[in-house]
């Protein structure tokens, strides 16, 4: 009797290229690489190698971090979220190359002395992005959703008007544009943060029992639109002052429902608690800068570096990990990225506020641990962004 032999396991299916199957697999290996290249390329501009550059210096560096690294991670995180809300496909494939290169040629253009084609580049893109969620929404009948499309819409006009404004077209601060657009993507993380930030901590803290207030909800966002009016009308002094007090203390009370107490044996939930105290935080120190008390710009890194910074890299490995098939935990990969953005954040603000002396230390500090902290996301989340699910599920 001839021996049984072993029953063979079908050869693994291999792997194969999924990068334009879903918004968020080419917007978060585009934006963690160029949040980790910019720095060099800020760099580069001061040290004058690049200097035919059309937005130069601190303004090139404040519109990209906006309307460049930002805004691909919102757009990113959109199509894939509409695609689940919507129960519709998003753009992908062509649709979704195009898009990705029309976001590329803004960052290309605006080192170039080109600016009128610069402008009609970056606020193309927004433009575009809010045409393709909008076909999903619509066609679902989405409307709960709709206001993100309008909120791109407006990102798209406040860009221009930073272009517009440089290129003598309009006669307005070009910091305005930025100013605007700070405002609208803390608009999109505190209305996320709310939805999600809760519904994370329990499901991933047993009895953590984080919870909401509807009118605390009310009083958060909507001090925040408040505080987007002033900046648009540039309102200054105790009106300012007023707003952003009321909406720090609306945001760390609504923090404190969410008990990030908790979360603290489960990096992926912690890191977007810890990433949203940088708001209540920004805040409270936009009124202490009208008062005069500390400068201006730590408000705005508080926010740009803490808050966005902490908060797409929390969601950048959750989403990523979710949508690729892969367990919702965080290795020592992910604590090490959230360790180097969250170390960018403390650098960038606490050290100045502590030792005034140490300031361009302080810069440098931060800007070496953002870019190695999102390198380090871009480098280990390769594989994920661009293979096809684990589990065999499109996307």
């Amino acid at each position: 009797m001839a021996p049984v032999r072993p029953i063979e396991e079908p050869p693994p299916v291999p792997p194969h290229w999924a990068l334009w199957q879903l918004g968020f697999r080419p917007f978060y290996l585009a934006a963690s690489s160029f949040a980790a290249l910019s720095v060099a390329l800020w760099t580069a501009q001061h040290a004058g190698w690049l200097g035919h550059a059309y937005l130069a210096g601190a303004l090139w560096h404040a519109h990209e971090m906006v309307f460049g690294f930002a805004l691909a991670v919102v757009v990113g995180f959109l199509l894939t979220a509409v695609q689940n809300w919507s129960g519709r496909p998003t753009v992908s494939g062509p649709g979704l190359k195009a898009l990705v290169l029309l976001w590329l040629a803004g960052r290309v253009l605006v080192l170039s002395p080109f600016g009128f084609a610069a402008a009609l580049v970056n606020v193309a893109f927004p433009f575009a992005a809010a045409f393709a969620l909008a076909l999903p929404l619509i066609a679902a009948g989405n409307r709960r959703n709709y206001f993100f499309v309008a909120l791109l819409v407006v990102m798209g006009i406040a860009s221009g008007a930073v272009h517009l404004a440089q290129l003598d077209v309009l006669h307005m601060p070009d910091w305005i544009g930025i100013r605007v657009g700070l405002d609208i993507v803390l608009f999109i993380v505190a209305v996320m943060a709310g939805r999600v930030i809760p519904m994370f901590t329990n499901n991933g803290v047993a009895g953590a029992g984080a919870g909401r207030h509807v009118t605390l909800e009310k009083l958060a966002l909507g001090s925040i639109l408040a505080l987007l009016a002033l900046d648009c009308l540039q309102w200054r002094g105790l009106p300012l002052i007023a707003v952003t007090s009321i909406a720090a203390c609306a945001h760390a009370a609504r923090l404190s429902l969410w008990r990030p107490w908790k979360t603290l044996r489960v990096p992926i939930v912690w890191v977007l608690h810890a990433a949203y105290l940088w708001v209540p935080l920004h805040l409270a120190l936009r009124a202490l800068a009208e008062v005069g008390w500390v400068a201006a710009n730590l408000a705005t890194h508080a926010f740009a570096v803490g808050a966005i910074g902490g908060m797409t890299i929390g969601m950048m490995t959750r989403t990523a990990r979710g949508h690729s098939g892969r367990p919702l935990t965080a290795d020592r990969w992910e604590v090490a990225c959230y360790a180097l953005i969250l170390g960018a954040a403390l650098a960038r603000v606490a050290l100045p506020l502590a030792l005034p002396d140490f300031y361009l230390l302080s810069v440098r500090a931060s800007g070496l641990l953002w870019s190695a902290g999102f390198a380090l996301y871009a480098i280990r989340y390769w594989p994920a962004l661009t293979r096809a699910r684990l589990d065999g599920k499109p996307g």
